[in-house]
C-alpha cells in the first residue's frame, strides 16, 4: 500500500490536504506500466536542468507539454516525481529513485536507435562450419571494392541454418536441407566430399583417396546439428559405420586428431580449418554436397 497526498477543494474555496491510500495492485496494469521513452526523456531533462522552462527549450516543446508529460509519467508510476519550487523544480524521493533507472533505459534506447540506423549498412553472412572455403577471402575483398557503403560481416554460428533462424544473420551459407516453406534458398555450388583422419593413421596415412565403404568400417565423428554427414549416407550400403557425436567443427577436429574416429565434410572445411594432426583426402565415391 502506498500513501499519496492530494489536495481537495472544499466549499469555502480553499484547498486542503487529503490523504488517499492506494493499492498499486488495484490499479489497472496498463496504468502501472504504460510509460513511454518520451516521458522518461522529458523527466530526465527536467530533473537535470532543474526547470520545466529550460527543459522545454532544450526539447523544443512548450512548457505546458513538459508539465503534461511528467504528470502522465507520474500517473503511470503511481508516485509524484517532481515538485515545483520558486527557482524551478526539484525531485521528490521517488523521483530520485527513478532517475538513474530512467537514464539506463534511455541509454539502451539510444543504442537501439543506433542499431536501427546502421543495420542497413551491414550484411551479416552466417555459416556453421566453413563459409565459402577458398572463395571466402576473395569474396570479402571483392565485396569491399564493389559495395563500399555496405560492410560484409561473417558470423559463425553452429546451428542447422547457420544463425539465420536465430536472427543472427541476414543471409546464410548452409550445407543441409532447409525448410522450403520457411526459407528461400538457391544452390550456389556442389562441393566435393572429403574424409578427415588423424595424420598418424596407420592404414590411411599414405592414401590419396578413400571410399565410402572403407569409411563404413570406421568410427565416424558427426555433428548432428550442423554437419554435412549423417547415417543417410550409408542407407543403401551393406553396413553403416559406428557414430560418435561432436558439438561443432572444433570439437570434431579434436576428436579426429586424437584418433577417436574419422569424418567426412565439404571441401571448404579443409580450406577454412586446416589443423595440425589432421589429414583431408577426397572420398572417391562420396556424394557431392550442395551449398545453399
Amino acid at each position: 500500500m502506498r500513501d499519496r497526498l492530494d489536495h481537495v477543494h472544499v466549499s469555502d474555496g480553499r484547498s486542503r490536504p487529503c490523504l488517499h491510500l492506494v493499492h498499486v495492485s488495484d490499479r489497472p496494469y496498463a496504468l502501472v506500466m504504460d510509460w513511454t521513452v518520451r516521458e522518461l526523456r522529458v523527466f530526465v531533462t527536467a530533473a537535470e536542468l532543474g526547470s520545466f522552462t529550460d527543459a522545454a527549450g532544450q526539447l523544443h516543446v512548450s512548457q505546458a507539454s513538459v508539465s503534461r508529460t511528467i504528470v502522465s509519467l507520474e500517473r503511470s508510476v503511481g508516485d509524484r516525481l517532481v515538485r515545483r519550487v520558486p527557482r524551478g523544480c526539484e525531485l521528490t524521493a521517488a523521483g530520485h529513485q527513478l532517475l538513474p533507472q530512467a537514464r539506463r533505459v534511455l541509454a539502451e534506447a539510444e543504442r537501439f536507435t543506433e542499431f536501427l540506423r546502421t543495420r542497413h549498412g551491414q550484411l551479416r553472412l552466417g555459416y556453421a562450419w566453413a563459409a565459402l572455403g577458398r572463395h571466402t577471402a576473395p569474396l570479402q575483398r571483392q565485396w569491399a571494392r564493389d559495395h563500399e557503403e555496405i560492410e560484409l560481416e561473417l558470423v559463425r554460428h553452429n546451428s542447422p541454418t547457420s544463425g539465420l533462424a536465430e536472427g543472427l544473420c541476414d543471409v546464410a551459407i548452409v550445407r543441409r536441407p532447409l525448410d522450403e516453406h520457411r526459407f528461400e534458398s538457391v544452390i550456389v555450388g556442389l562441393e566435393r566430399r572429403l574424409v578427415a583422419f588423424a595424420a598418424d593413421d596407420s592404414q590411411w596415412g599414405r592414401r590419396r583417396q578413400v571410399s565410402m565403404a572403407e569409411i563404413a568400417d570406421r568410427t565416424v565423428v558427426i555433428d548432428p546439428r550442423a554437419g554435412a554427414t549423417s547415417e543417410e549416407l550409408w542407407r543403401d550400403a551393406a553396413h553403416s559405420p559406428r557414430f560418435i557425436q561432436s558439438s561443432d567443427v572444433d570439437n570434431w577436429l579434436d576428436k579426429i586428431a586424437a584418433g577417436r574416429g574419422v569424418g567426412t565434410t565439404a571441401a571448404a572445411t579443409a580450406d577454412h580449418h586446416p589443423r595440425p594432426g589432421v589429414i583431408y583426402r577426397p572420398v572417391k565415391d562420396g556424394p557431392r554436397i550442395p551449398v545453399h
